[in-house]
């Protein structure tokens, strides 16, 4: 029997090829039941994505429907821009079809396989989705001019960005290093044009959130990592608000995560590297 439940054991372990493993920020394995229960516990979830990523978005959807058993949600998403989110309430509440918000709305290539699931969800638990980011248009202009272009655009205009002037840190990493990955694509204002869509989310969020109620945000990863981004722009208005961070990170081996992804985030989906991507 001994050999028989041996031989058992051996086999299981053998096929045992997870494609993420979950880790905290020191890089300590954790729990998906563990990791919602402090998820739950907070006022705003930014989850950080890898835009082509099945597993980032599997989790989003899992992670949503999970925590809507514990908490009221307020939910939104880089992926939808503030000037959308006309199309995307009437949507919601059943007064357009998913063919006119596709016609109304600037939705990305892969809104029906990764972000239509996250959106459907809200429409049949009634919960408001924020579309929290800067139109592009205008993130593209400051990416060219600067923040000082935005002082061209008319009041009405306005109204689709954070209050102007945004505060605005260059010598934080994330920012820094973006000059030094991208060298020759807009130089000093390349920054500017991410944080000015950090600033519009976080605006967002803050304009959308409920006190009482959990928002989880749906972001590309570099936009909350390391807690800076999104996390620092609504620390600069609600720095008593209780924020939590997930992020994505691809390995070769997810069996021990890389120092490198070490502390991204409060919890880190670390995904096999061969994953297959959604476009």
């Amino acid at each position: 029997m001994l050999v028989l439940c041996t031989g058992i054991l051996f086999t299981l372990d053998a096929q045992d090829k997870p494609a993420y493993i979950l880790y905290n920020a020191t890089g300590k394995k954790v729990s998906y039941k563990k990791m919602l229960k402090t998820l739950g516990q907070k006022d705003i979830v930014l989850f950080g994505e890898f835009h082509n990523n099945p597993i980032s978005h599997w989790l989003q959807l899992e992670v949503t429907k999970d925590l809507k058993q514990k908490r009221d949600l307020v939910l939104g998403a880089e992926m939808f821009e503030r000037d959308n989110q006309h199309a995307l309430d009437l949507y919601l509440q059943g007064k357009l079809s998913s063919k006119g918000l596709d016609s109304m709305a600037r939705l990305w290539k892969n809104y029906a396989t990764d972000y239509a699931p996250l959106v459907n969800f809200a429409k049949e638990n009634n919960i408001v989705f924020a579309a929290t980011n800067i139109p592009r248009r205008y993130a593209s202009m400051v990416a060219k001019g600067g923040f000082a272009v935005l002082d061209t655009i008319s009041s009405k205009e306005k109204i689709w960005i954070a209050p102007l002037p945004v505060a605005y840190n260059a010598e934080l990493p994330g920012y820094k290093n973006m000059l030094t990955m991208m060298p020759g694509h807009g130089g000093e204002n390349l920054p500017k044009a991410q944080a000015i869509k950090d600033a519009t989310m976080a605006h967002s969020i803050l304009q959308y959130y409920k006190p009482g109620s959990l928002f989880i945000h749906y972001n590309g990863a570099y936009h909350s990592e390391n807690h800076e981004g999104i996390v620092w722009y609504l620390k600069q208005s609600r720095p008593e608000i209780n924020i939590i961070t997930i992020t994505t990170a691809s390995q070769k081996d997810i069996h021990q995560l890389l120092r490198e992804n070490k502390h991204k985030a409060d919890y880190i989906i670390c995904v096999d590297e061969d994953m297959t991507k959604t476009f």
